[in-house]
């Protein structure tokens, strides 16, 4: 992932406006499966943004980005898991990956914004 892309993701997971505009921008004109699952986690477009990343999703990583997406945007706890945890196995420095899994709503833990 080409670094303006990652400080863009990072941006995005630390709840700054301007990145998420611009990533959904980014989207819009084409961009990486990176770009694009992101994109469909801040967007009400979701399903055609995933649909997109899949389509360009070439590399185990990306297919595997795209399906923890997909899991936590359907709110399917036990495959998002299983995905997550295989993800961050094999790519322990996929923040994007990460920042999902620590959103994604549990029955009986607090949100970030309770605690």
């Amino acid at each position: 992932m080409p670094d303006d892309i990652h400080l863009l993701i990072r941006r995005l997971i630390a709840g700054d406006a301007e990145a998420s505009s611009r990533i959904q921008t980014l989207a819009g004109s084409g961009g990486s499966p990176t770009v694009l699952v992101a994109a469909a986690l801040v967007s009400r477009d979701s399903d055609q943004l995933l649909a997109r990343a899949a389509a360009t999703a070439t590399t185990t990583r990306d297919r595997q980005l795209v399906a923890v997406a997909a899991a936590h945007l359907v709110g399917d706890e036990e495959l998002l898991d299983a995905l997550v945890r295989d993800h961050l196995a094999d790519h322990p420095d996929s923040i994007l990956a990460a920042w999902i899994a620590g959103q994604h709503p549990r029955p009986g833990r607090p949100t970030t914004r309770q605690q």
